[in-house]
């Protein structure tokens, strides 16, 4: 693409120039930030002048993300490998009109099942159930485990579970210490064929009945598969399905979030959908100099596909959102890793980042050494709240936030030699012991970070956060040329587990598999109990 070789060229120039000296332009934060509603993005923290900003903008229409955001909306099957719309948005159409696809209004049906889900909810919370197990994986469980864990203060539903890994010991671990007689189980899996979730589902089924439980009447399902819900005994009374054209790592908004609206309630999860309504309007809405998701995406593609930098590194400084980088991790990684086009042609640039992270503060005690000392460049992502839960800890909420901004701005300032020297010559040292002392405490700084702040982490806020980071992605997949919908790397491990299984259990031998596997698997097979 010529214009991302112009943008590489321009990043050479830069490379060197200080962030901090951007500063003297009076205006640099007004025209380096945007807003949606009480959300505040700041990204004045890199090395973007006005004119690379410009040649950025530029690829929102070379790339025709307008247009093609308005067919995603629309319910055009803009997820072409698969021929399917991609509508995850329209979970979240609380106040909108009509969606179709082919020809049919697919509104209706999901609110009537927004409904059912609303009427199962109020009645699992009145009822005598304590607990509640959410069996499922990736999107069946990054999505709703990360809501549930960020909205915990307004958790007023029974205790709530998650289960993914068909390791035995993740389900045994969760299941130990809860009453079989007063547990919902939530099995979730569009197909009901998740090889996983299916093994974890029957054990939770025989760990019921085996204790007391009734799974006729204390399971239920997130399912389109209902002929295969009936055959596990599962009331059809509770099952919800949701269509092909939401992508399971973008489900969070309907059946999948069921877990999350029994642990919040109803009124909860309307919050967070509306929150997620309010960011899809202002993507349709703003214009892109002004639209977050769009700025946020031109950003990535600024410091990954332009600059080389093939990390990303996702700080939440919120105890509360420490499985949000997880998610994200899921939510980019399975969207943009790949290397085709969607005309079947190789990319021919890098495109996903490797993105990564945790909550601070602990960050800063484990991996902020190599952000701010190491040899490679990598661009920070910190959120921050201007107020917590805890009123009675307002001490803890503002060091927090202290901490957070100070992060930031050492990593744009760094320490320069000169201040170094000064800093160890007020301790007494001297000639070439001042020099290598100093040295160890030299931070390059010029490393580029951007801030995403808001009032406080609510339902509607995190359904806003969300929602942010999957426009973001659909633009930086866009510019791509990717399919940012499909997950066909996830497929071949899936389909040689199911071939090795049987090899694994003595049953068949390993016939055609490479010197390593089946070593492997003789290691395996004499060291078994």
């Amino acid at each position: 693409m010529t214009k991302f070789k112009d943008l590489i060229q321009r990043s050479a120039v830069v490379k060197g120039r200080s962030i901090f000296s951007l500063f003297d332009e009076t205006d640099r934060v007004a025209q380096f930030s945007a807003r949606s509603g009480d959300m505040f993005f700041d990204f004045s923290k890199t090395n973007l002048d006005q004119d690379t900003m410009d040649a950025l903008l530029a690829l929102i229409d070379s790339a025709d993300v307008p247009s093609r955001r308005d067919a995603m909306f629309s319910g055009v099957k803009i997820n072409e490998t698969e021929d399917r719309a991609v509508l995850h948005t329209a979970l979240r159409n609380l106040d909108g009109g009509p969606v179709m696809v082919d020809g049919a209004d697919v509104m209706p049906g999901i609110l009537e099942t927004l409904d059912r889900m609303r009427g199962f909810a109020d009645k699992v919370r009145a009822d005598d159930i304590t607990d509640v197990v959410n069996i499922g994986i990736g999107g069946s469980d990054l999505g709703p485990a990360m809501a549930v864990r960020a909205l915990s203060p307004y958790h007023d539903g029974p205790r709530t579970h998650f289960v993914s890994n068909v390791d035995g010991a993740h389900i045994s671990d969760t299941l130990r210490g809860l009453d079989a007689t007063t547990t919902l189980v939530i099995v979730a899996s569009k197909t009901f064929t998740t090889i996983e979730t299916m093994t974890n589902a029957r054990t939770a089924r025989a760990w019921m009945k085996q204790n007391g439980g009734d799974p006729s009447r204390q399971f239920a399902a997130l399912s389109t598969a209902e002929d295969k819900t009936a055959d596990f005994g599962i009331d059809p009374r509770q099952v919800f399905g949701f269509e092909d054209w939401v992508g399971g790592r973008y489900s969070v908004w309907g059946p999948i979030g069921l877990s999350l609206m029994i642990a919040v309630g109803p009124r909860g999860f309307y919050a967070f959908l509306r929150g997620a309504q309010s960011m899809d309007r202002h993507f349709c809405a703003a214009s892109p100099r002004e639209n977050m998701p769009m700025l946020l995406a031109l950003v990535g593609i600024w410091h990954n596909q332009i600059c080389g930098y093939a990390t990303r590194a996702v700080l939440p400084y919120d105890q509360r959102l420490g499985l949000l980088p997880d998610y994200l991790q899921q939510l980019e990684m399975e969207s943009n890793g790949k290397s085709t086009q969607i005309d079947g042609s190789s990319v021919p640039y890098n495109t996903g980042p490797v993105v990564w992270g945790a909550a601070g503060t602990n960050g800063q005690h484990a991996f902020y050494q190599l952000i701010h000392q190491g040899t490679r460049v990598i661009p920070c992502e910190f959120l921050i709240a201007a107020n917590g839960h805890e009123p009675d800890l307002t001490h803890h909420h503002k060091l927090l936030v202290a901490n957070c901004l100070a992060q930031s701005e050492a990593l744009m300032r760094g320490r320069s030699l000169s201040e170094a020297s000064e800093l160890m010559a007020a301790r007494g040292l001297t000639g070439s012991e001042l020099e290598r002392q100093a040295r160890h405490r030299l931070f390059p700084g010029n490393r580029p970070s951007t801030t995403l702040a808001y009032p406080l982490l609510d339902p509607f806020t995190l359904g806003q956060i969300i929602a942010l980071y999957e426009h973001r992605i659909f633009v930086e997949g866009i510019i791509l040329g990717i399919n940012s919908y499909d997950q066909w790397g996830v497929e071949l491990g899936k389909e040689l587990a199911t071939s090795l299984q049987p090899v694994i259990e003595g049953t068949q031998p390993p016939t055609g598999k490479d010197g390593s596997t089946a070593a492997l698997v003789d290691f395996i097979a004499l060291h078994a109990d």
